[in-house]
């Protein structure tokens, strides 16, 4: 093999920040990647794996800055490449797919205008090949009639069809090399499963080697060759999936993998008392005024909807984006308005013109999806506790700030944390924040939205164990609304399957699991490969054999 018969080579690439000479967020990382090769690159946050990853076409942060190394693409060194000659390179010959497409498509610009622009830059082709490319590629990405959907912005697409927009950004231009950057944090199963095996099939098509950074070891382990471990800016590991997988050498990369939900105890609540929340034939439907004459349109976004959640139990809440899983956890937390049904506390109906409303409010907090958005950036960590007992007004202030300081040592954070900002903490600092705002007032029932979705796995472990440990302590019911299946696995006692605002299958979590009655919940149960736990690592396993992923989501 010839000295630059790989595509890209790394060689003890050091990245520093621009006024901390000393400092060193990617440590002497060194690997190459052949043609067509696809290559794995996972650690925890702040472990410089996209710093790595951007650093290759130089979309790294102005204030991160090489200190040593080189990056060879096809014999040629990218550090010495002035800033023109690296954007003909950017798309044309090396392609990226964003964490979050919300904020790295253009929002002022249509699809079809963000799509033509690559084109324009990368090739001489005239305006109607242009349109015949970008037809097609759409197309080809599962876009329903593209032709309508060039005119359209951003934020008229759901999640799931902007990472496909971005794929199709991405691949236009047939790229000799992809770099996806945790491409499926944001997605449900099923939205993953399509996503992935889409860009991997225009891989293969077009010869394109795939460099993809991700902290979900099972989706790494199913699409990848090889798989480097990082950890605090340094390649710890390095080689074959299945080696690393079955027999990891590196203490951290041990502790990535036992990090990895795993189904926890069963627990019975037959025979148990009233349930503390029950929700009888809920319906929620969302109004739109539009045109000159304000007519309006109605979508039942929630269709007699009924579950119940015994005192102490987890239920599980689980199903594809806009299955109505988080709009049932706001009704029921009365954050919006429902058409029809009612929700009964403690065997008592609940509404504003009786008197269980106030105690009912009290007892039902929700931990938010994204922490950072939900806490307000200009309280102190203190303030924000402190607001949750608002209500306690009685309490003496001794008492209150003794509370305050419980609080944030139950979550696992110390005194210290309560005279900081949101802003001034890591994200799963933030969400222990949000557990302990919902705990600090003692509810009777807490709704989880996606608690853990943007955690990785080494944080996310840390938070499901605290938030089964409270949960122990405190007594408190929990109604989980999650898309990932492993953290369901782990926590639930029941699980409850969603599909377009109904109920397709509820029931004990391990009869979910083990035999699914639904062909909905088999896909969705199948969609995603699991890491099954060996006597020296983990072995890449499936559930079932999947349904045709595309004809259920249909």
């Amino acid at each position: 093999m010839s000295e630059t018969s790989e595509l890209l080579r790394v060689d003890t690439l050091e990245l520093g920040i621009a006024h901390l000479p000393e400092a060193r967020i990617v440590r002497k990382a060194s690997f190459e990647i052949q043609p067509g090769e696809f290559v794995g690159l996972v650690g925890e946050s702040g472990s410089g794996k996209t710093m790595l990853g951007r650093s290759i076409i130089g979309l790294q942060p102005s204030a991160i800055v090489p200190r040593g190394g080189s990056i060879t693409f096809r014999g040629k060194d990218l550090s010495a490449m002035s800033a023109k000659d690296l954007r003909h390179l950017r798309g044309a010959e090396i392609g990226m797919v964003f964490q979050e497409p919300m904020t790295s498509l253009n929002p002022s610009m249509t699809i079809g205008q963000q799509l033509e622009e690559p084109l324009q830059v990368h090739t001489k082709l005239s305006a109607t090949e242009r349109r015949g490319e970008i037809l097609e590629i759409m197309e080809r990405v599962g876009i329903p009639s593209p032709e309508d959907r060039l005119k359209d912005y951003p934020h008229e697409f759901s999640g799931g069809m902007r990472q496909r927009i971005m794929l199709a950004s991405a691949m236009l231009l047939k790229p000799a090399l992809l770099i996806a950057d945790e491409p499926t944090t944001a997605l449900d199963a099923l939205v993953q499963r399509e996503v992935l095996e889409l860009m991997v099939e225009l891989s293969r098509e077009n010869g394109t080697a795939l460099l993809l950074i991700s902290h979900d070891l099972p989706m790494v382990a199913r699409y990848c060759e090889r798989i480097m471990v990082m950890c605090q800016g340094e390649i710890v590991e390095a080689g074959p999936a299945q080696t690393i997988l079955a027999c990891p050498q590196n203490a951290y990369t041990r502790k990535l993998l036992a990090a990895m939900p795993k189904r926890g105890p069963v627990r019975s609540f037959e025979g148990a008392e009233t349930p503390i929340v029950e929700v009888r034939d809920l319906s929620v439907d969302y109004v739109s005024r539009s045109g000159l004459l304000a007519r309006t349109s109605r979508k039942r976004a929630l269709n007699r909807v009924s579950l119940s959640v015994r005192r102490g139990e987890v239920v599980a809440l689980v199903g594809a984006s806009g299955s109505g899983k988080t709009t049932l956890g706001r009704a029921i937390a009365h954050l919006i308005p429902t058409s029809e049904g009612e929700i009964l506390f403690r065997g008592q109906p609940v509404s504003k013109r009786n008197s269980e409303w106030m105690d009912y409010r009290l007892n039902c907090q929700m931990i938010f999806q994204d922490p950072f958005s939900s806490l307000d950036p200009r309280f102190t960590i203190r303030r924000i506790l402190s607001e949750a007992l608002y209500h306690e007004k009685a309490q003496e202030v001794s008492v209150r700030e003794d509370r305050i300081r419980q609080a944030i040592l139950e979550v696992g954070l110390e005194e210290m944390h309560l005279d900081r900002l949101p802003h001034e903490m890591s994200g799963g600092q933030r969400q222990r924040v949000a557990i302990a705002r919902s705990i600090i007032s003692e509810p009777d029932f807490v709704i989880a939205d996606e608690a853990v979705s943007a955690l990785d796995v080494t944080v996310q472990a840390q938070v499901l164990e605290l938030l089964a440990d409270l949960q122990k302590k405190h007594g408190f019911s929990c109604l989980f609304i999650s898309h990932d299946l492993g953290v369901v696995e782990q926590l639930a006692d029941r699980v409850v399957v969603m599909r377009d605002g109904e109920i397709v299958e509820q029931g004990l979590r391990d009869t979910v699991f083990d035999v699914p009655k639904s062909d909905y919940t088999r896909a969705l149960l199948s969609a995603i490969p699991t890491l099954r736990r060996t006597q020296t690592g983990v072995e890449l396993s499936w559930r079932f054999d999947a349904p045709n992923v595309a004809e259920v989501t249909r």
